[in-house]
């Protein structure tokens, strides 16, 4: 599959759209192809803000990054939107129906949009967000945008390659409060109250409060208090300010340094998963493994032997 590096670096859409089918490709020949063009493209990126949101069905997640990518269209940015569509565990399908939920947005010449099967990853987060993410900047995206499938393990996720994280809350009073995990509270560098309009003002307010109680027992970074905003996708109401929050929280992050640490950490967990994936695939590849494993597994269900040493053996085989 032959990538056009001079037109990807122009942003050409369909430049990109290719490299990162490419990069999802399990064909062997393909993942070379991949990493030798993400090698070739790394000096472009990182030229962006990775803002990742996520909140539970229903949240108007679709509604609020359609409205928040406009608004940044209007004020001069690219947007680049990576959404991960859950895949089914039963035939491995997705519906990747984010272009029609975001139907305005994806017509914008500088939006890029692009839904992704999670691929059975873990939480439903695509395995190729993170080089997805490197192509987009290398396109010349300065916004890009992770949407995740729901609160769940993928939060925990997505807030490792991400810079900023926003958590969207429906306006219940903090009736939810309860059923979300403490963990989401402390990933969350921001909340905003979507929804937050007519006879549901009132009801948001109280729930901001909810919200600001709860964050304030929690521990954040130093430099950053997590904010509990309203805000109406719908009618565009408080966009802009969630923008300007974020703008904010980037330079202070930058002026401290967390900035850069942020990444760089992400980058070394990102190359230790990595490690766990060559290893996983090497043994699945390796007959002689591939035959211990079977004996190995047998022994375990059958309680001839303990789980560490069954894994101990398989892995010492290569």
């Amino acid at each position: 599959m032959a990538i056009d590096i001079d037109k990807l670096l122009q942003g050409n859409r369909r430049s990109l759209a290719k490299a990162i089918t490419l990069t999802e490709s399990k064909l062997d020949q393909h993942r070379d192809q991949a990493q030798t063009l993400l090698e070739q493209i790394l000096p472009h990126t990182g030229n962006s803000i990775r803002i990742g949101i996520t909140g539970i069905p229903g949240v108007g997640k679709s509604t609020f990054i359609e409205a928040f990518g406009l608004h940044l269209i209007k004020q001069g940015h690219k947007v680049a939107v990576l959404a991960v569509d859950p895949s089914s565990p039963i035939t491995g399908g997705s519906i990747l129906g984010d272009k029609t939920r975001m139907e305005v947005l994806s017509q914008q010449e500088n939006a890029f949009i692009r839904p992704s099967p999670s691929g059975g990853a873990l939480g439903g987060v695509a395995q190729k967000t993170r080089e997805a993410m490197l192509l987009c900047e290398a396109a010349g995206y300065d916004v890009i945008i992770v949407e995740t499938v729901g609160v769940g393990q993928s939060e925990y996720e997505v807030a490792g390659m991400v810079d900023f994280f926003l958590v969207l809350m429906l306006p219940n009073a903090g009736d939810e409060l309860q059923g979300i995990k403490k963990g989401i509270l402390e990933l969350a560098d921001a909340i905003a109250v979507n929804k937050a309009d007519g006879s549901n003002r009132n009801l948001a307010q109280q729930t901001q409060r909810h919200y600001q109680n709860a964050l304030g027992i929690l521990q954040h970074n130093s430099f950053w208090r997590p904010e509990v905003m309203l805000c109406s996708a719908l009618e565009g109401g408080n966009i802009d300010a969630i923008w300007q929050m974020i703008s904010k929280f980037k330079q202070k992050s930058t002026e401290v340094g967390h900035f850069e640490r942020n990444r760089a950490l992400q980058n070394k967990e990102w190359m230790w998963r990595l490690v766990h994936e060559l290893i996983d695939r090497r043994l699945k590849r390796d007959q002689r493994a591939r035959a211990l494993y079977e004996e190995m597994q047998l022994k375990v269900t059958q309680g001839e032997t303990t789980p560490y040493i069954a894994a101990h053996r398989i892995v010492e085989s290569i």
